[in-house]
């Protein structure tokens, strides 16, 4: 239970970032997800049990302050956390400083942003391909490049 306590903490200012400035650096309504980069940290780190529980409460906690639809977030953030903890070594945090967090992070976060589009997206016009590609794809590399700061300046106060 103490290992959650971090994360959560995290989570209150990336939730308010997530939902007031993010939107302002949207392009076309692609957005990056700050707390999906949250969730596979922490999931390569702590391994994929831990990874799915915290996808899965974040999701829930960031569904009810966003007014979204309960449940949608939650089961992409369960899915990111399940997909970036196969990537968890134990003793080795190798994934988290190099380029490999950048492809843990497109793959899961390409993933997660589907499977919430497919959930909640309400267009029915909208073929699939579309949906991949404008709802899944682009949301996953504008993640996976807010991670560079972290592949690149590796703070270690993050590990601790």
């Amino acid at each position: 239970m103490k290992k959650f306590v971090k994360p959560i903490l995290i989570f209150i200012p990336l939730a308010a970032i997530q939902l007031t400035v993010i939107p302002l650096i949207s392009f076309q309504g692609i957005f990056p997800d700050l707390i999906l980069i949250l969730i596979v940290f922490y999931s390569i780190k702590e391994g994929q049990i831990f990874g799915m529980i915290l996808g899965f409460a974040l999701g829930f906690f960031f569904d009810l302050i966003s007014g979204g639809l309960i449940g949608s977030s939650m089961f992409a953030k369960t899915l990111a956390g399940f997909i970036g903890g196969y990537f968890y070594k134990e003793n080795d945090l190798s994934n988290i400083y190099s380029f490999n967090f950048l492809f843990i992070t497109l793959l899961a976060g390409s993933v997660s942003s589907f499977i919430f589009a497919l959930i909640s997206y309400s267009n029915i016009f909208t073929n699939f391909l579309s949906l991949f590609f404008l709802q899944g794809l682009l949301p996953g590399v504008y993640s996976s490049i807010f991670t560079l700061p972290v592949v690149v300046l590796k703070p270690k106060s993050l590990i601790e």
